[in-house]
C-alpha cells in the first residue's frame, strides 16, 4: 500500500470514531503541520478561525505539553476564553486529543463526538492510528543538493533533456536523480515528489 493509501485509510477509521469530526496536524514545525486533515463542520470551522482559537485552544497546549491522549473532560489545561464550551455548542460536546512525537515534530490530533465520551477501547484505536500516520508521513531531514536541482527544474516546467542540459548531466543521470528523490520522499510520481518536498519545506 503506497503511503498516500495509507494515509487515506487511517483517515477513514478516525472518521468512523469520531462522528462529529476531526483535526489532525502532522509533524508541527514552526507553529505550523507539515499536513493537516480535518472534517469538523464549516461553521466550527469558521467560527474557530474568526475567534484566533488556534492561539488560545486548551488541546494545543496540552498537546504541545506532553504526548499521549486524554478526553477534553479530563483537560488539566485552563480555558479561560471557554472554547471547549463553544466547541459544546458546535457539536462537539465531547472530545479527544492525541500527541505523538518529538516537540521538535510534533503530532497534534482532537476529535469530537455529540453523543459520548469516547470508551477506552476507541482512544486505543485512535491512538495506534495516529502514531501510525505520524511515522509513515514522517519527512527526510534533507534532500541531496543533486536532488533539489533536479526538483527544481521540474518545478520550472523544464522537460528532461532540457533539465539535463541545464544542469550539465546525461538525461539519464537526470532520471536517476529523479527516481532517487522519488524513492527519499516516498512518492510515487515526480509531481508527487515536488509536492512532498513543498510540504516539507526541503526545497
Amino acid at each position: 500500500m503506497s503511503s498516500r493509501a495509507d494515509i487515506n485509510a487511517g483517515l477513514a477509521k478516525l472518521g468512523k470514531l469520531a462522528q462529529s469530526g476531526y483535526f489532525v496536524g502532522l509533524h508541527i514545525r514552526f507553529a505550523a503541520p507539515l499536513m493537516q486533515f480535518q472534517t469538523y463542520s464549516e461553521e466550527w470551522s469558521e467560527f474557530y478561525s474568526q475567534n484566533g482559537y488556534a492561539l488560545r485552544d486548551p488541546t494545543i497546549a496540552w498537546g504541545f505539553s506532553t504526548t499521549g491522549a486524554c478526553r477534553w473532560s479530563a483537560l488539566p489545561i485552563p480555558d479561560p476564553f471557554n472554547i471547549l464550551r463553544e466547541a459544546a455548542n458546535h457539536g462537539l460536546t465531547y472530545g479527544l486529543t492525541v500527541s505523538n512525537g518529538p516537540i521538535s515534530s510534533r503530532t497534534i490530533a482532537s476529535f469530537g463526538r455529540a453523543d459520548r465520551e469516547f470508551t477506552t477501547d476507541e482512544i486505543e484505536q485512535i491512538s495506534v492510528t495516529i502514531k501510525r500516520l505520524h511515522e509513515i508521513t514522517e519527512p527526510p531531514a534533507s534532500l541531496t543538493k543533486a536532488q533539489k536541482e533536479a526538483l527544481r527544474c521540474i518545478a520550472q516546467g523544464d522537460r528532461h533533456a532540457a533539465a539535463a542540459a541545464k544542469l550539465g548531466i546525461t538525461e539519464s543521470a537526470f532520471k536517476a536523480r529523479l527516481i532517487s528523490v522519488r524513492e527519499r520522499l516516498k512518492a510515487r510520481t515526480t509531481a508527487e515528489a515536488l509536492q512532498r518536498a513543498k510540504e516539507y519545506r526541503l526545497l
